[in-house]
């Protein structure tokens, strides 16, 4: 027994690294399937309420399709407006900030030593030093990969919501071998999904706005491009708040002055993520929730590596997935509290959902 308890360990170890290396190679599929999984929990609860209300399964698919389209639409309006005002930008700033940089290239230049020519032009130099703009070609094959990438998210979408990919059925199957388990676990992972994209949409939206008008304020150029950058970047878990600080204090370098001017402004944006990211994000999102600071740093650089942007995006819910899948095992309750940072509480399913309203025996299988 021991040999094969040994045995099992070692295939352990070996296994899984072998799955990380094929979900990073086969990240074309992986990322849209995990993507449209969360995008199918979100619209659960407002499928069932269309079929409670008598809207047959195709009518429903249509809205929730409709709603992803109008979403979409929504979103591609506002990036056409932020580069709209981009490009309106008149020669002046454009003047303005050429200066500005090229006092801030030539400073790094004296300290770091970029080995800049003074009889070629500066613009030249850095865009062959740092490879910019060599070609249209990797930026034809991010727009075709993101649109593939998008179709693919809404047609797995689609059959998750017709049940063709069934979650809880692939749970009962393969990890959880009671209905009535699996069936719980289900319901905690989507009202916990759920939770979590809702609090952090609110919590963007409102880190978008804030950031938004505190550039309006300041007299920065692009405000809806910054509002728009904040509420997409804070996305990300901890490191999108500052890539939001660092890259709109930056721009303000542009355009004011040294001083005051510019410390208030970055410290005006650095309080709006103070404020919403540190202190209201933990109140909404609940005790319940709570995930070690330790842990979400690990998964950020984990899954950031085997799937880039996308996969930072996803590292906390995928978290919250396996940490909830680990709660319902004795051996691995361990892992769900190294996860959380503290004892995972029992929760009985009665105080998630009424027995009643599952139609199913608890002692069953």
């Amino acid at each position: 027994m021991n040999k094969l308890k040994t045995t099992n360990q070692l295939l352990l170890i070996i296994v899984i690294p072998l799955l990380f290396f094929l979900v990073k190679t086969l990240s074309f599929i992986f990322i849209p399937l995990v993507f449209s999984m969360f995008i199918a929990l979100l619209f659960l609860p407002l499928m069932r309420r269309l079929k409670r209300k008598g809207v047959g399964k195709i009518p429903s698919i249509l809205i929730v399709v409709a709603i992803m389209i109008g979403t979409i639409t929504l979103a591609v309006q506002l990036f056409k407006l932020s580069g709209q005002q981009i490009l309106n930008a008149d020669a002046q700033f454009i003047e303005h900030a050429e200066q500005k940089i090229i006092s801030l290239v030539e400073s790094i230049d004296a300290a770091v030593g970029l080995d800049l020519a003074e009889d070629q032009s500066l613009s030249k130099q850095l865009m062959e030093k740092f490879s910019v703009l060599k070609g249209v070609g990797p930026t034809i094959n991010f727009i075709n990969s993101t649109l593939t990438t998008l179709l693919m998210t809404i047609f797995f979408s689609i059959l998750w919501l017709t049940e063709s990919i069934n979650l809880e059925g692939i749970m009962h199957k393969l990890l959880l071998k009671s209905r009535f388990t699996s069936i719980k676990t289900f319901i905690k992972i989507e009202r916990n999904l759920i939770k979590f994209v809702i609090v952090k949409f609110i919590i963007s939206l409102l880190t978008g706005i804030g950031t938004g008008l505190v550039v309006y304020f300041f007299g920065v150029s692009f405000p809806i491009f910054w509002g728009l950058f904040a509420f997409l970047i804070n996305f990300v878990q901890m490191i999108g708040s500052f890539i939001a600080i660092i890259t709109a204090g930056l721009f303000g370098f542009i355009e004011l002055e040294l001083g005051a001017p510019l410390l208030f402004y970055i410290s005006s944006l650095a309080l709006i993520q103070f404020i919403f990211g540190t202190i209201l994000e933990p109140i909404f999102m609940g005790k319940s929730f709570s995930i070690n600071v330790i842990t979400i740093l690990v998964m950020l650089m984990l899954w950031g590596y085997i799937w880039g942007v996308p996969g930072m995006i996803m590292s906390v819910p995928i978290t919250v997935f396996f940490k909830i899948i680990f709660e319902q095992f004795p051996k691995t309750q361990f892992i769900a509290e190294l996860i959380s940072g503290k004892e995972t509480p029992t929760v009985p399913i009665e105080k998630i959902l009424p027995l009643e309203k599952l139609n199913v025996n608890k002692e069953e299988d």
